[in-house]
């Protein structure tokens, strides 16, 4: 991959599906819907790469002694620090750009995710519980960017869900971190502040949480009668199943792979994904 490409950190952006969510459930997807909503998916990803690229230059020296951080562009020299700036101010502008052409309110999402970023690259990813908080609030920004985008307004459900989830998948992150560490291969400065036995007691709890508020939001009236059906409770397999999966890799298999990675790798994952999104979007949309 090319440095300037490596740069923006591309593969992070299978996270920014999160704001098509508030779209697809929102049960009426129109055109002007859906180029406002990828408008904003790319305007996000613009701004993410802002963070990235911050993020890169403010651990430059860590970055240099860590056996995998140290090819990426800025640490091994590839990239230089001015250029990188040059690289984000451009990414701001074309970020913000969009986002104006999208909803102009997304740019007051962008400021808050922006200087939530900035605060965590300067000092508060130190703090732990801190840390992995701030990573799941960033996704609940991406479901207002989506909201705002779609005109979709987003159900307490989806943010509690989602907000449960990036948790989830956070901690995982740093389960996967701290498996490294352990190792012997330096990952980040707060790691020694976690242990396997709180991280895997509460990815459990977490995952009890995630399912039990996913069978409350399946039989809840309202979201049976949206649906038009009372066969949603029956999704709740796949997110179950995806859960256990992910757990066995993490738990058993002691995956060193980040959460983002496994997606893009696992297919079981990605055949579990996929059967979820086909039939919530099968109650939603087709009428029988």
């Amino acid at each position: 991959m090319h440095p300037y490409l490596k740069l923006l950190r591309p593969k992070q952006y299978v996270k920014n599906v999160f704001i098509i969510a508030p779209l697809f459930f929102s049960g009426s997807i129109t055109i002007e819907k859906i180029e406002k909503t990828f408008i904003a998916f790319f305007a996000f990803c613009c701004i993410a790469s802002v963070v990235y690229i911050f993020n890169d230059i403010k651990d430059l020296e860590t970055d240099k002694l860590h056996p995998k951080k140290k090819n990426r562009p800025i640490a091994s020299g590839a990239v230089s620090i001015n250029i990188a700036y040059s690289v984000a101010l451009l990414l701001l502008l074309l970020g913000c750009t969009l986002a104006f052409i999208s909803q102009p309110k997304i740019l007051l999402v962008f400021a808050v995710y922006l200087g939530i970023n900035i605060c965590y690259s300067i000092g508060l990813k130190q703090f732990v519980i801190i840390d992995v908080s701030i990573i799941a609030f960033g996704f609940l920004l991406r479901l207002f960017v989506g909201s705002l985008a779609s005109s979709s307004e987003l159900s307490i459900w989806i943010i509690i869900e989602t907000y449960l989830l990036a948790l989830f998948l956070a901690l995982a992150k740093r389960r996967t971190d701290l498996v490294l560490h352990l190792d012997g291969v330096s990952t980040r400065k707060n790691i020694e502040k976690y242990n396997l036995k709180f991280i895997d007691t509460t990815l459990s709890s977490l995952t009890a949480l995630i399912t039990i508020a996913y069978l409350i939001f399946s039989i809840s009236p309202d979201i049976q009668s949206r649906y038009h059906s009372k066969l949603v409770y029956m999704s709740g397999l796949f997110v179950l199943h995806g859960l256990l999966r992910y757990l066995k890799l993490a738990l058993v298999d002691q995956t060193p792979l980040a959460p983002h990675t496994l997606v893009l790798k696992d297919r079981q994952l990605q055949l579990t994904i996929f059967l979820w999104v086909v039939f919530m979007g099968g109650l939603l949309y087709v009428k029988v």
